[in-house]
């Protein structure tokens, strides 16, 4: 059983995080309603198998694991297409202050072309700034496979943000 003091941590936590646990329920669902169920869902599933969180210190990455996991889960039982908009990204880039931004439609644009999970892995790391290390906690790989999954992401970003702009088709407009 889980111990008091962590399960008042656990709660506290929670609480403390809702809006960034539904910013990426959100991210995955693109829709207020399926995204309050994934994170209702979450919570649940966080405090049935909260004896199974070992470190305190881990309970971000575990809460996020279980929040991406039950929003794949969703997906696959959709059958659906992860998107992420520009009105999620800038959800994404609103630091807790509210002085950061990044709203570049290119790389709104770049990351939307992403397979859900090179978008996962982007969006962790970046805009919830994650660690490597809990990013490949999240997402079940090693640290070193996260690490070059995620280099070569930015690779393919950086690729896709250079390419050429296309001047015959802008004077058409």
């Amino acid at each position: 059983m889980l111990h008091k003091k962590s399960a008042r941590e656990l709660e506290d936590y929670l609480l403390a995080n809702q809006e960034y646990i539904y910013r990426l329920a959100y991210s995955y669902v693109k829709n207020p309603e399926d995204a309050l169920d994934l994170v209702q869902e979450s919570i649940i599933k966080a405090i049935s198998s909260a004896e199974l969180l070992k470190d305190p210190q881990g309970m971000k990455s575990w809460v996020y694991r279980i929040v991406v996991n039950t929003a794949l889960d969703f997906l696959r039982k959709q059958k659906r297409t992860v998107v992420v908009d520009q009105e999620t990204l800038n959800s994404y880039t609103e630091s807790v202050a509210g002085v950061d931004d990044y709203s570049d439609l290119d790389l709104a644009k770049a990351i939307e072309e992403l397979t859900p999970t090179d978008r996962t892995r982007v969006v962790l790391r970046y805009y919830e700034d994650l660690k490597i290390e809990e990013v490949a906690f999240i997402l079940k790989e090693n640290v070193n496979t996260t690490k070059s999954r995620l280099y070569g992401t930015l690779k393919k970003l950086r690729l896709q943000m250079e390419e050429p702009i296309d001047v015959q088709s802008l004077q058409e407009v």
